[in-house]
């Protein structure tokens, strides 16, 4: 007998996540930018993690708010993301940059759902062809 646990994953509300992401923005620390992030992801348990982007006098050790999403999401049990939208701090949906799509690839894989500012992708056509850790173990990339 064959079990489908597609029916046990949660459908994503995208005005919920939306308004969670446009929360969360109010809260980052950005003063040398001021340029405020906020994102916001479901977990395939049905919970909501959120993160803020964190600025720093040294620019380039700044946290991208896709960071402390990942962080909540190990620090508040693990899981998968399943549906994720990032915002600028007018609540408008942005785009994650590169080394985020890699990090969101790394916890939600291709079927990961991003509301981008063109409506809603999977992962594998945010980030077409990613490395993961899959390719870590296969033979020919031994050296």
């Amino acid at each position: 007998m064959k079990f489908d646990f597609a029916e046990f994953v949660p459908t994503p509300d995208w005005a919920q996540l939306r308004a969670l992401a446009t929360e969360i923005a109010g809260k980052a620390y950005a003063p040398y930018s001021n340029y405020r992030v906020g994102a916001a992801a479901l977990v395939d348990d049905g919970r909501f993690v959120v993160g803020c982007n964190v600025e720093n006098a040294s620019y380039g050790v700044g946290l991208c708010a896709e960071c402390g999403l990942v962080s909540e999401l190990y620090a508040s049990g693990g899981g998968r993301l399943i549906a994720f939208v990032c915002v600028n701090g007018d609540g408008e949906v942005i785009m994650p940059c590169g080394r985020c799509r890699q990090l969101l690839f790394e916890h939600g894989g291709t079927d990961l759902q991003v509301l981008t500012p063109t409506g809603v992708l999977p992962m594998s056509e945010v980030l077409p062809q990613a490395f993961g850790p899959a390719d870590l173990r296969r033979p020919d990339l031994e050296v």
